[in-house]
C-alpha cells in the first residue's frame, strides 16, 4: 500500500528520488512531504543526512494544502513540514500527527520580485497601483500558504480589491517565482528565500517582520509512520546546528533554539 501511494505521489510531486525508489538496496526510505518553498535547502540537507549514516530520504514537494489533503486521505508519509500552521492543524485534527505534536522549524518573510532585467522599482507595495499594467504572480490565494499570506498582507494594506484583477494565481510559490523568471508576470509575491534562490529575479521589496503575516513552518512526525524513530532523528537533524546554518544562509528565520 505504501509503495502504491508513493507511485501516485510521484505523478504530481517532485522529489530528490523518484517514487519508484521508495526502497533503496532493499531498505525502506523515509518519506518526507514538504512545502515547495523548502526545495533549495531540503534537497541538499536530505542528501547530507543520508551520507552521514541516516536513512535514504524520499522528498515530496508541493503546496502545503495539497500535501495536507494527501496525508488526511491516507498518504503514507513519515514527516510533514508545512509552510503554515493552518495546514498542519488540518492534519492534526484528522488524527495524523504523533505526540508530542508539531514543532515550529523555521520562519520566513514575503518579498515582491520582478524579472532580473526589469526597470520596475517599488518603495512600497502601494506603488503597484501606479504600475497599472503590471501582472502579479502569486500562489493560489484560496488555499496555498504563500498565496494566503500574500492576500492577507494586501488586504491589510488596503490593496487587495484594486490589485485582484491583475493577479495570476499559480499552483505553489515556486510556480509563482518561475512565472516571474519566465517573464509571464511583471511582479511576483513570493517568500524572501525564493527571491534569494535565483538570479532570474530581482527583489523589489521585502516585507519587514511585524508588518506582514507571521509565516511559520511547523514540522511533525505522523501517526501512521512505519519509520517514526528515523523520522524523529531526521527532524532532530533539521533542528541541529549544521542544518540551521544552511537554513539561515538561505534566508530563513530560525524558530526557537534546539
Amino acid at each position: 500500500m505504501r509503495l502504491k501511494w508513493l507511485a501516485v505521489l510521484g505523478l504530481v510531486l517532485t522529489g530528490c528520488q523518484g517514487a519508484d525508489e521508495a526502497t533503496v538496496g532493499g531498505e525502506e526510505a523515509l518519506v518526507v512531504s514538504s512545502a515547495a518553498s523548502l526545495i533549495p535547502v531540503l534537497e541538499p540537507l536530505a542528501a547530507s543526512y543520508t551520507r552521514s549514516g541516516g536513512a535514504t530520504v524520499e522528498l515530496n514537494f508541493a503546496a502545503s494544502s495539497v500535501l495536507a489533503a494527501q496525508i488526511v486521505n491516507g498518504a503514507p508519509v513519515d514527516l510533514f513540514i508545512s509552510a503554515d500552521r493552518f495546514q498542519m492543524e488540518r492534519v492534526t485534527t484528522a488524527g495524523r500527527v504523533a505526540q508530542p505534536g508539531p514543532v515550529d522549524l523555521l520562519s520566513n518573510r514575503l518579498a515582491f520580485v520582478a524579472p532580473a532585467g526589469s526597470p520596475l522599482a517599488l518603495a512600497a507595495a502601494g506603488d503597484l497601483l501606479v504600475a497599472e499594467s503590471a501582472r502579479i504572480a502569486i500562489a493560489d490565494p484560496t488555499g496555498v500558504p504563500a498565496g494566503v499570506y500574500a492576500r492577507a498582507y494586501l488586504e491589510a494594506a488596503g490593496l487587495w480589491e484594486a490589485l485582484e484583477p491583475r493577479l495570476l494565481p499559480t499552483q505553489n510559490v515556486r510556480a509563482a517565482l518561475a512565472t516571474v523568471e519566465g517573464g509571464d508576470a511583471e511582479v511576483g509575491i513570493v517568500y524572501d528565500t525564493d527571491a534569494r534562490s535565483t538570479s532570474g529575479v530581482k527583489t523589489l521589496l521585502v516585507v519587514a517582520e511585524g508588518e506582514g503575516p507571521v509565516i511559520a513552518y511547523p514540522a511533525a512526525v505522523l501517526t501512521e509512520s512505519t519509520m517514526s524513530a528515523e523520522a524523529r532523528r531526521f527532524l532532530d537533524y533539521l533542528l541541529g546546528a549544521d542544518a540551521r546554518a544552511v537554513f539561515e544562509a538561505a534566508g530563513f528565520g530560525l524558530a526557537g533554539a534546539h
